[in-house]
């Protein structure tokens, strides 16, 4: 069901290199969104400049007549938009190390510090409030558009929006699960197909997998090909553990020991971990508070130099791109489809594919919440995400996802009516706390740390 031709994309945050990039490859590839608008919105005006003359040199020497925009503030850009993709962070390298070095001071290990534990609360409480400021403007503005969360934590964010601002359309997305590109690594890794490059419709098609959770805590509920369970075979393919998985296509913390630990996970739930790389910093398992198997040390953290180091290479690719050092031509070879643009076409063109969304859960889990805010295969049109049933969440596996929500649910509450009893509630509710004193020193000192980053309304009162 398509409702729109061409449509205007506005991207917020467009120097996010791991979406900007990708985003402006998809609207140049596809033929129901490469004459349309694609506006990037950024306050960085250098980046902002970049990207948008990357857009530009990608479209021309295509040929397409996609129109590019660029501005520093959204409200110019917002005019007229049918999406709205957020991904914009604060300083999100800076502050996640903080979120990080700090936490680790006092028992708490994240290995990506940015969805659970004191690195996701207080990575919403830097980033919500803005992205209801957005959302405001955006119902004033574009009532009609779509708005697509892209920024972590997904689940805290996809489901403020929902919550407080219920008027405008919205989901949330992760591209852990973007399919059916994950669904060709695993059939790949566990030799169902030779090669993920080989990987075909109709494959897709014989492929029946079914996951479901909280975003980055998710579980492979059902894995069929060609009517045949091949779960443990995919489970048996994790077994030989490297120390880094490829599968995550990483090689920081998050990536490191992600094959042993999706298998000791499998041998106890009896089910697949799917993002093992957010998913270990879930559990109490790996902080290292008491034996762990040999193989399996407590998780390392978060590697903040690291990722700076990243973004410099990336940026340098862009530059080189834009100084024609890297020859334009090679652009639409160099990068792939990005999860929200693709989701997009899908809606715009009708195509009836399905993605992994995260949503409200609507009975999909039947064990769970309807308002439960899951990620879940859905079909999506322009009247927004369907969530396709999945059956029940098995024990063990429903209370872990069920206190991951309570955490969520809290601390997005606490961040809307800035409340801070609720905010302390939020990390003594937290998966990975393990004492109350502790927790409160980690909050005293990330707020004292991050003022420069957090709403005033956080300092009024001596509470920290």
């Amino acid at each position: 069901m398509s409702g729109i031709q061409q449509p205007k994309v506005v991207v917020i945050g467009a120097g996010s290199l791991f979406f900007g990039r990708q985003a402006i490859w998809q609207m140049v590839h596809s033929p129901h969104l490469n004459e349309g608008t694609l506006a990037l919105v950024d306050i960085d005006a250098a980046r902002m400049e970049k990207m948008g003359l990357l857009a530009e040199k990608v479209a021309a020497e295509t040929g397409v007549r996609l129109r590019i925009e660029v501005a520093a503030d959204w409200k110019e850009a917002l005019p007229g938009a049918d999406f709205v993709v957020l991904s914009f962070a604060a300083d999100t390298v800076r502050y996640r190390g903080i979120d990080c070095k700090i936490s680790e001071k006092y028992g708490v290990r994240m290995c990506s510090g940015d969805t659970i534990g004191p690195g996701g609360i207080f990575r919403a409480m830097r980033e919500l409030p803005l992205i209801l400021d957005c959302a405001a403007d955006i119902e004033r503005i574009c009532p009609d558009a779509w708005v697509i969360n892209y920024i972590n934590p997904s689940a805290v964010n996809g489901m403020g929006i929902a919550r407080y601002a219920p008027r405008i359309k919205s989901f949330a997305l992760c591209d852990s699960l973007h399919m059916p590109h994950v669904k060709a690594r695993y059939a790949a890794h566990a030799d169902i197909i030779a090669h993920a490059k080989d990987w075909t419709a109709d494959l897709d098609a014989e492929f029946d997998l079914r996951i479901a959770g909280v975003n980055h805590f998710t579980w492979m509920l059902k894995a069929e090909y060609r009517g045949r369970d091949v779960s443990e075979q995919i489970a048996e393919s994790l077994r030989g553990d490297s120390a880094y998985a490829g599968m995550d296509g990483d090689k920081g913390a998050k990536a490191l020991h992600n094959d042993a630990i999706a298998w000791q996970l499998y041998e106890i739930f009896g089910y697949i971990p799917t993002c093992v790389s957010h998913t270990k910093e879930y559990l109490r398992f790996y902080q290292g508070h008491g034996r762990l198997a040999e193989a399996i040390p407590p998780l390392s953290i978060w590697e903040t130099e690291t990722r700076y180091d990243r973004h410099e290479a990336m940026w340098r690719q862009v530059d080189d791109f834009n100084s024609d050092a890297i020859p334009i031509s090679t652009y639409m070879d160099s990068f792939g489809p990005d999860h929200a643009t693709d989701i997009i076409e899908n809606m715009v063109g009708g195509l009836g594919q399905p993605f992994y969304i995260n949503t409200a859960n609507r009975g999909a889990v039947s064990n769970m919440a309807d308002e439960a805010f899951l990620e879940l295969l859905c079909d999506v049109d322009m009247r927004g995400p369907r969530p396709r049933p999945v059956g029940e969440m098995p024990r063990g596996l429903r209370g872990l996802n069920e206190l991951v929500l309570d955490t969520h649910e809290l601390t997005a509450e606490a961040i809307v009516k800035a409340d801070y009893g609720l905010l302390r509630r939020a990390l003594l509710t937290d998966p990975l706390t393990n004492s109350i004193a502790d927790a409160d020193a980690i909050m005293r000192e990330l707020l004292a740390a991050e003022r420069e980053a957090l709403p005033d309304h956080w300092y009024e009162e001596a509470v920290f």
